[in-house]
């Protein structure tokens, strides 16, 4: 049977989603990185509820929308000024079953310079 790329990615995100999960305390900060785009959201996961959430498809954010380093640092710092502003500075990381490299990690680095605690 011949899996491609998006069904690992999803299977390894299943797999990551047993364990991390957020809380009122510790919301969970999720990234997506669509072709064009990057997307994060800090979700309490106990009440179903979106805390906060950024993304490149917002006008002002950037000023060209892609899906690159610049555009996660920009997004991981606009969403940790936004979650500091709602008195929440301590997350767990989603990685959304992407690799802990590049774009990913220079979102989470600028989410931590931003104030939020990992």
């Amino acid at each position: 049977m011949k899996t491609d790329r998006k069904q690992i990615r999803d299977r390894i995100h299943k797999r990551i989603r047993k364990r991390v999960s957020g809380t009122a305390e510790r919301p969970r900060l999720a990234v997506h990185f669509s072709g064009k785009h990057v997307y994060a959201q800090v979700i309490d996961d106990e009440a179903g509820r979106t805390l906060a959430a950024a993304g490149t498809t917002e006008d002002g954010l950037v000023s060209k929308p892609a899906a690159n380093i610049a555009s996660a640092v920009t997004v991981g710092k606009t969403v940790a000024e936004r979650l500091l502003a709602k008195n929440v500075d301590k997350v767990v990381f989603d990685r959304g079953g992407a690799i802990y490299h590049g774009k990913v990690k220079a979102l989470a680095d600028a989410a931590r310079e931003g104030g939020l605690k990992f």
